[in-house]
């Protein structure tokens, strides 16, 4: 049964593919453009968001209902793997808040980037070669390798898919919205 939810305006709407692959976040006005322009080809979702528009004659006000999870039209192209833009916040929210060498969870002011094989020894900015630090474990690493220092990761640093980059983009997902993205998770983010 569908029930009407009263969520933030920052609250997105889900855009799929009509074959199903999650591509992007929309805002109500994008979502409200799809339904109105019949190019919504599906929809999910336990949950509908209601836009309301301006009074007509009679002194009523319009308003639409809108799906928290869309399929739209377009070409389904095969999907390629895409590396995910890399920044802090996204990094941070990857690794819970959590040093993964002390183990407790911090303010996203108090964490750092630490690099597992430091820059100054040909170590990359990847998904793969940064973990969440608090700015003590991080100094204190310095430029060693975990081992060298005596510091082991508690987790094994991954390149987020495109199910889970959406994920960690978004702060206001709904229920529905979750467990479908869920799905398309790796065993690294089920795992959180």
């Amino acid at each position: 049964m569908t029930q009407r939810v009263r969520a933030p305006s920052t609250t997105r709407i889900l855009r799929l593919n009509k074959a199903g692959m999650p591509l992007s976040w929309l805002t109500r006005e994008e979502a409200a453009t799809l339904v109105v322009k019949g190019q919504v080809v599906w929809s999910l979702g336990d949950q509908q968001l209601e836009i309301r528009g301006g009074f007509n004659c009679l002194g009523r006000q319009t308003i639409l209902l809108l799906p928290t999870i869309i399929a739209t039209e377009g070409n389904v192209f095969r999907h390629r793997e895409i590396v995910p833009y890399l920044c802090n916040r996204m990094l941070f929210r990857r690794d819970q808040n959590l040093c993964l060498y002390c183990g407790r969870h911090f303010s996203h002011v108090d964490l750092t980037r630490d690099h597992i094989i430091a820059k100054c020894r040909g170590g990359l900015d990847t998904w793969t070669n940064l973990v969440t630090a608090c700015r003590r474990c991080n100094q204190r690493k310095g430029n060693e390798s975990p081992e060298s220092a005596g510091m082991a990761l508690l987790a094994v640093p991954f390149v987020p898919n495109q199910v889970e980059y959406l994920a960690l983009a978004n702060r206001n997902i709904l229920a529905d919205q979750m467990v479908f993205l869920k799905s398309g998770f790796s065993k690294n983010m089920r795992a959180q």
